[in-house]
């Protein structure tokens, strides 16, 4: 995510948009639908299954886990956040 920011600063996340290759560990960029829809966010894998992840979505707070369906850029459902 080169030149985002004020004067071109880089974003500070390297994420993994590959989701065959997601592993325990990854920065993933999510989404969330419903009234959050098109805001950015990014979390940590801390689960990956054939079919959805599971996203660290708090640093400060460890409970907080959201299921994601295993895309490119997972999908949350506003219900879980």
């Amino acid at each position: 995510m080169l030149g985002m920011g004020a004067d071109g600063e880089n974003c500070p996340f390297e994420f993994n948009f590959d989701e065959k290759t997601f592993k325990v560990g990854d920065v993933v960029s999510y989404r969330v639908n419903g009234s959050l829809e098109g805001f950015p966010f990014v979390g940590t894998l801390l689960e990956v299954h054939d079919d959805y992840v599971v996203i660290a979505g708090d640093p400060g707070d460890p409970d907080t886990k959201y299921r994601g369906t295993r895309e490119s850029r997972p999908l949350v459902e506003f219900s879980e956040v």
